[in-house]
């Protein structure tokens, strides 16, 4: 059963500005491993854009926000080994699916060079 859905659009710009100025954006929105992945592809601003569209997508989905104590570090997109996208969870983000029984998460991601978007499909 679908328990929630989100989907977020970002302007690749408006994240490559927040980068280019340092690193407390990028420190504070994302984890090692998704900076890692975005720094490795040419185009990093694009794969930073997704990513910080995946978390919006998530508490979107959650019905939440970036409310009480869930924010942008407790949500993280890696690859599996086929390359797909997944979202994982830890801290409050986590407790809460944990507390609706919730058990899939669903993402996809896509973008051009101007607009990266993502949809989360919480399932139970």
């Amino acid at each position: 059963m679908i328990e929630g859905v989100g989907v977020d659009s970002v302007e690749v710009s408006r994240i490559e500005s927040f980068i280019s100025k340092g690193n407390h954006f990028r420190d504070r929105a994302f984890t090692r491993i998704e900076t890692d992945y975005c720094l490795s592809k040419g185009q990093s601003a694009q794969s930073f854009a997704a990513r910080f569209a995946a978390k919006e997508a998530f508490v979107k989905a959650l019905g939440t926000g970036f409310s009480g104590n869930i924010d942008l570090l407790q949500i993280e997109v890696s690859n599996k080994a086929t390359g797909q996208p997944q979202l994982s969870v830890s801290g409050e983000a986590e407790a809460i699916l944990k507390d609706r029984q919730i058990k899939t998460i669903h993402l996809s991601l896509t973008h051009t060079n101007t607009i990266a978007t993502a949809i989360v499909i919480l399932e139970k």
